[in-house]
Parts: C-alpha cells; structure tokens; sequence
C-alpha cells in the first residue's frame, strides 16, 4: 500500500465565493482574504512537514489557485513560481449555471436544481460537469503524483479525491463545506484536517 500523501488546499477567497456564484471553469482571481488564506495554508504546511522543499507541488493552472500557490510556496520560502500546473485539477464544470448563485438556480431552474438534490454525485448540470465525471477526471491526475505532493486546487476536486481516496460516501462528499486556508491530508483510506 502506498504512504504516499497529498496536501490538498482549496484555493483562497474570491469575490464569487463571498458572493456565493458558482464558479466552476471561470477564472476568477483571489481578493484579500483569499491571499491571506494562501499564506495561513503555507504556515499549515510548515507546521505538518519538516522539508516543505522536498514536497511536489502541483496547481490547477486557474489564476485563484495557481495565485494561492505561489503564495502558499513564498511562504515558506521557495521560489513563488516553481511549481506544476496540471488541467486535470480544474475545478468541476457548472456549464450554463456557473455565475449563478443556488437561490438564483432555485428560482430559474428549479426541476433541474430538485434532481441534483435527489442524487448529487450522479447529477450532470446543463452543459457541465457531475461529480462522478469530475472524479475519473482527477484521479487520472492523482495517480500520477508518485510522491508527497501539495496539490492547490478547487472544492469541488477535493470532494472526489475525499470520496475516491478517503471513502467518504458520495452524498456526503458532493455537498460537503471545503474550509479555505484548511489543508486536508489525505492518504489511502482516510484524511485528516489541519486548520491554521
């Protein structure tokens, strides 16, 4: 069994998340709390790893994660920009609901939106993305991580690697709060959550 582990950190704030908008492939950029929960998860890391310098460091080429990177990476001293940008960890595609908040999504769409409540894992939004796509999509990237790696990422893709990696149940996992600034620790069978 690998002991292989991934320091999963969802990106810092942005305006859309404040707002509540579903973001999915939108690159929208960090505000000032979002860049100082990049930094609280670099003190995380520092916390939890002896040789941060000996980690990988894998992003989501989005600006609000590769940006929550190189500030995670400045704060613990390695070069910002030294680091792999990977497009299998985008975050989960919304389609034509992306911009939208859920009550907005409640009011226009509502049959669609009681369907995904019914069975979310499995629910594919309109042009979009259900979980059970975004999982085989991230774990196509998750298996090629061979060592310890801190992967910057989106809610959304820290869900299905806590589903598929963890054994978290797919209900839970799909409506599961995923903490900005948090750093989940995930190996094979479980994770655990370490808060700045």
């Amino acid at each position: 069994m690998s002991r292989r582990r991934i320091f999963l950190v969802r990106h810092g704030e942005t305006d859309w998340n404040l707002a509540g908008r579903l973001q999915g492939g939108k690159d929208i950029p960090l505000n000032d709390l979002g860049r100082e929960q990049a930094a609280a998860a670099g003190r995380v890391i520092a916390e939890m790893h002896p040789a941060p310098e000996r980690l990988h460091y894998v992003a989501s080429p989005l600006s609000r994660t590769a940006g929550t990177m190189a500030i995670l990476r400045a704060t613990l001293e390695l070069r910002p920009d030294d680091f792999t940008r990977d497009a299998r960890f985008v975050e989960i595609s919304y389609g034509r609901w992306e911009g939208f908040t859920w009550p907005e999504l409640r009011r226009r769409d509502p049959a669609a939106v009681a369907v995904r409540d019914g069975d979310p894992w499995h629910f594919q939004p309109p042009g979009g993305e259900s979980y059970q796509m975004l999982m085989e999509r991230v774990m196509a990237g998750v298996v090629t991580l061979d060592d310890d790696t801190v992967l910057v990422t989106h809610g959304g893709v820290v869900r299905a690697i806590l589903h598929a990696m963890a054994g978290m149940p797919k209900a839970e996992a799909a409506d599961l709060p995923v903490r900005q600034g948090a750093v989940y620790v995930v190996g094979e069978g479980g994770f655990e959550l370490a808060i700045p």
